[in-house]
């Protein structure tokens, strides 16, 4: 059966009503009290993670309260990140807040924000304004990932709700679902392990594991399933190579782990870092206190890679940093 690749399958999956979120109950819940109140709702801050639920419940609120040509009309859904700045706000927004209603001057508006706290500040404070002058007839919601991005008098007027990090089962128990629906031939006997390397190359990002899913159909990999391809498409070192690497660090022996390092062709340093970060504590020759001292190199590493550092100068640099930590 050939699948329908055409249409992304986090929109084609996209959950419709309030019942179909996954894991977020406790959100889920005041917010169905929320839109009860219509009109009378508050602005609303989503904040948490990506890959959460954060823009479907946004969406899944407009359309609660806004049903067909209505929808299309009085919702305006913009990427923060991308599009607005100060001229951005000033015209668009401001026009579309202001505009007059074709059909009744109390009809409400909802304005839908992802990445809010990518905006810069001083243009957080011209929106603060629209916000504060049209709030009778207009709804702003908010998603960001770090809500400390966020200037307080924006934040001070709305209601603010936390979206947390999927657990393992829910994210397996979707991706299944949606495999069951596509149809798509995984080996029986290899699908728990699948299941369980999307999981952890998304981190709890549902999105970025039903993307995963979708990518690894593509390209035709399911079939003769190989899990180190899965990995590598990812941007994560394959069980050969990171086993080999281990070994190394193992036995301390820094040329063989620089070597390997140096082998890989194209290196991303946050996954290699996760990858390793998921493994060290399984190692018996280092010390509590040393993983602790390993743990905060590891967040310098990320930061300097962050800021333009080579990734892998700064990967050889915390191999020997890890080696430097082994009981003899």
């Amino acid at each position: 059966m050939k699948n329908d690749l055409d249409v992304p399958w986090v929109e084609k999956y996209r959950p419709l009503t309030f019942d179909e979120i996954v894991s977020q109950n406790v959100a889920i819940k005041n917010l169905k009290e929320f839109v009860k109140t219509g009109n009378n709702m508050p602005h609303l801050i989503f904040t948490g993670p990506a890959g959460t639920g954060k823009t479907s419940t946004a969406l899944v609120i407009a359309h609660h309260l806004l049903k067909g040509e209505v929808y299309t009309r009085n919702v305006l859904e913009l990427n923060a990140s991308d599009t607005v700045r100060m001229d951005f706000v000033r015209k668009v927004i401001k026009n579309f807040t202001n505009q007059s209603m074709i059909v009744g001057q109390d009809q409400l508006k909802i304005v839908i924000l992802d990445e809010a706290d990518n905006i810069p500040g001083q243009v957080q404070q011209a929106l603060r304004r629209i916000i504060e002058k049209t709030s009778a007839r207009v709804k702003f919601i908010l998603m960001c990932n770090y809500i400390n991005r966020i200037i307080d008098p924006i934040i001070s007027r709305c209601a603010v709700f936390r979206f947390v990090h999927l657990p393992q089962e829910k994210i397996t128990e979707r991706l299944e679902f949606i495999a069951k629906s596509e149809k798509l031939p995984i080996p029986a006997e290899k699908a728990e392990e699948f299941f369980q390397i999307l999981y952890f190359i998304s981190g709890g990002d549902l999105r970025k594991a039903i993307n995963t899913l979708q990518m690894a159909v593509a390209l035709e990999l399911l079939q003769n399933l190989n899990i180190d391809e899965i990995l590598r498409i990812s941007g994560f070192l394959d069980e050969q190579t990171l086993n080999e690497l281990i070994k190394a660090l193992q036995e301390g022996n820094f040329s063989k782990g620089k070597s390997i390092v140096n082998s890989i062709e194209s290196i991303d340093s946050r996954n290699l870092l996760r990858q390793l970060s998921v493994v060290f504590p399984k190692f018996k020759n280092i010390d509590p206190k040393s993983m602790i001292e390993i743990q905060a190199f590891m967040g310098d590493i990320d930061y300097r890679i962050s800021q333009g550092a080579d990734e892998k100068i700064q990967i050889i640099a915390l191999v020997a940093e890890i080696i430097s930590k082994m009981k003899n």
